[in-house]
């Protein structure tokens, strides 16, 4: 057997600019974040430089209206840019998920005139988004949450804490959840608050087993004074806001879940068919090759999932259950193919020489994260047999 180097990953794209696409992408990732990537992670260094060139390069907006600054591109394709970004290095894959995430709210929800304001800028001008919705008592159950917005006047004073923020600290904007009304989910109003507002400060980032490049941290606000053309939506529409934003960002993690598997499954790929033991390579022997057979099918099974569900999405159907089932099987997947490479290489796969201890670290948050795979299970579950009896 000779060694074979993996191919890319064989895109079935709608347009000639898909394909085009995504060859800048793959351009990028190995001009600019691969050479970098495992010095960077291991060191904690977050790349805003290739935040600031993906901007530029027309990323950082792909699934919003040109009009506005974004690239009008179907989810489709965002989610396989994603799943290129995140294979070659997790935390800007994830970084550009989040940063849609927070830009959705006012995408979707905000007024003509709030679009022409803050758009352009947030979707092409440099600038980097954080969402603010889970807090330290208000987790898997958002609705709870305590951060408070009050009146005053024509503004609104923002008072709490926020957790598990990505961008935390190094955000130039934060879609931030705030209680306003009552409790529970009919309380909740949404505001666009920018990085800078006075009382508004960080906590020393979170020290995480994997993604260590991209900053997780407390948000503190104190006092917050957000102008009342800041609210996004009516007050009160907050939550559902929130969770029409999460059933489009779990397509994003369910991408960047695939984009890790597919690395780690070529590293695995490339070590079995280069590794020789007994006189031949290790890719030889049976037992070994039905595990990368596994892995494959698992990978393909996941794109093939969360592809439709944003095939789903871009015709107008309903696809919450979709995505939450994608969602569930790519973050799964990956902790299975990750490792699995781990075990491929041996000894080797548990030293930080070799990707494959990183891939794997990194892919335990991505079934934590916008809802652990816990709550997937019971968002499927109340689609096929309704809600829950109280």
């Amino acid at each position: 057997m000779h060694d074979r180097a993996p191919q890319p990953v064989e895109r079935h794209l709608p347009t000639d600019e898909a394909r085009d696409l995504i060859s800048l992408v793959r351009d990028i990732t190995q001009r600019e974040i691969a050479p970098q990537a495992a010095e960077e992670e291991d060191a904690g260094r977050f790349p805003r430089e290739v935040f600031t060139l993906l901007s530029a390069s027309g990323l950082l907006g792909l699934p919003y209206d040109a009009e506005h600054g974004g690239g009008d591109q179907p989810y489709e394709v965002y989610l396989q840019v994603l799943e290129e970004l995140a294979a070659t290095r997790l935390t800007v894959g994830l970084g550009v998920s989040v940063h849609t995430l927070a830009s959705y709210a006012l995408a979707a929800h905000g007024t003509k005139e709030q679009r022409v304001e803050h758009l352009p800028a947030m979707l092409g001008g440099g600038l980097l988004g954080a969402y603010c919705l889970s807090e330290p008592s208000a987790g898997s159950d958002a609705a709870s949450l305590r951060t408070r917005a009050v009146r005053d006047g024509g503004d609104w004073l923002i008072t709490g804490t926020k957790a598990w923020i990505t961008h935390g600290g190094i955000a130039d904007f934060y879609t931030v959840m705030a209680r306003t009304g009552e409790e529970g989910p009919r309380g909740i109003t949404a505001f666009l608050v920018p990085g800078d507002a006075e009382g508004l400060s960080a906590a020393v980032p979170e020290k995480k087993m994997g993604l260590k490049g991209s900053p997780t941290a407390q948000v503190h606000f104190d006092g917050v004074r957000v102008p009342d053309a800041r609210r996004i939506g009516e007050p009160g529409q907050g939550f559902a806001i929130a969770l029409s934003a999460l059933d489009s960002g779990r397509l994003g993690i369910a991408a960047c879940a695939i984009g890790v598997a597919q690395a780690a499954l070529d590293e695995a790929v490339r070590y079995a068919t280069e590794r020789r033991q007994f006189g031949r390579p290790i890719a030889d022997f049976q037992g070994l090759r039905f595990m990368l057979a596994d892995m494959a099918t698992q990978i393909e099974a996941g794109r093939a999932l969360y592809l439709a569900a944003a095939r789903l999405r871009d015709a107008g159907r309903p696809f919450a259950r979709q995505s939450a089932m994608a969602k569930l099987h790519c973050t799964d997947t990956a902790m299975r193919v990750t490792t699995d490479a781990v075990q491929i290489l041996g000894g080797y796969g548990y030293t930080a020489d070799f990707p494959a201890e990183r891939y794997m670290r990194e892919a335990k948050v991505l079934q934590i994260v916008e809802g652990t795979n816990q709550i997937q299970r019971m968002v499927i579950a109340r689609h096929l047999a309704g809600p829950e009896e109280r």
